[in-house]
């Protein structure tokens, strides 16, 4: 009976998380029959409905999103117990899924996870590059990037790069057809590169900081994109001034192909940090790759 049960259970909890009877009986290598004979059955005996059924979706009811906030953890904590106790007899192994900007990804992440991923072959290794702040447990990422001011309280944190400055960059042809910007104000005057954000449908205010004085700028120009590599690209184009990590910019400013201004308000933002829910069972994968981000001054 406790093995039924805990077969019935993950099989509820994969068509709950799926919201797609088909999908989850693909992840189970089961038939969407049998999967829907299996919740049919739980819900016999539990005498309550679990999922509410449509031609397009399924959706928990009450007592199924009750069940599945309960059963869910303790779920990932088995899964996790079995993993560890596994590959303690084993090489590490695994997939291991991560969400992140584009400029983390080949500024940190890369640089150090491909050294890991040499040294231990069967670690499988899956980077979305994403600006949505996306819920991680929500979409099935076991790790999420964030700086550190953005990680939130009920998840566990560990820095991997030093706090960080921004730059406000323009090409020299760019700013041979108008004068500099000498504060805060004088950007509306100016084409302004921006940044789509995904989370708030919206674009995102340039955040400057001189001393105590904090100015958040609602910038506007002819060129908006999501991502950040795009704006420096358009900046070196010289199609306006774009808001950007000084140290991604600081090759081109050195060259002179790019010119920073408005120094003095570029603030300074605490470093990135990878993240994840505090009650995952860690694999020995898992801990082998957030030693190798972990950041070390």
């Amino acid at each position: 009976m406790l093995r039924e049960n805990l077969l019935n259970l993950c099989a509820f909890v994969a068509v709950a998380k799926e919201r797609s009877f088909s999908r989850a009986a693909a992840r189970m290598g089961v038939s969407p029959s049998a999967l829907s004979h299996t919740i049919r059955a739980l819900e016999t005996r539990l005498g309550v409905l679990l999922l509410v059924r449509t031609t397009r979706s399924v959706s928990t009811t009450e007592a199924g999103a009750r069940l599945l906030a309960q059963v869910e953890p303790h779920l990932q904590e088995i899964e996790g117990e079995l993993v560890a106790t596994q590959e303690s007899s084993e090489r590490p192994s695994g997939r291991i899924r991560i969400t992140a900007i584009d400029y983390v990804v080949d500024k940190i992440l890369l640089p150090r996870l491909a050294p890991l991923a040499a040294d231990y072959p069967d670690i499988q290794i899956d980077i979305a590059v994403d600006y949505s702040l996306s819920d991680i447990v929500g979409d099935r990422f076991d790790i999420g990037v964030r700086g550190g001011d953005q990680v939130a309280k009920d998840m566990v944190a560990v820095r991997i790069s030093p706090d960080y400055r921004m730059a406000i960059v323009g090409s020299p042809a760019y700013f041979a057809a108008r004068p500099a910007p000498h504060g805060p104000a004088d950007l509306t005057g100016h084409q302004c590169i921006g940044l789509q954000l995904q989370t708030y449908g919206g674009i995102y205010a340039w955040e400057l900081k001189k001393g105590k004085r904090v100015v958040n700028v609602r910038t506007a120009g002819q060129f908006t994109f999501n991502g950040v590599y795009q704006m420096l690209n358009a900046a070196l184009c010289g199609a306006g001034l774009a808001f950007v990590p000084e140290d991604l910019a600081a090759p081109y400013i050195a060259s002179g192909q790019l010119l920073q201004v408005l120094e003095d308000w570029s603030p300074t933002f605490p470093g990135w940090h990878i993240f994840y829910p505090s009650r995952r069972q860690a694999s020995r994968a898992f801990t082998l790759l957030v030693e190798a981000l972990r950041y070390r001054a």
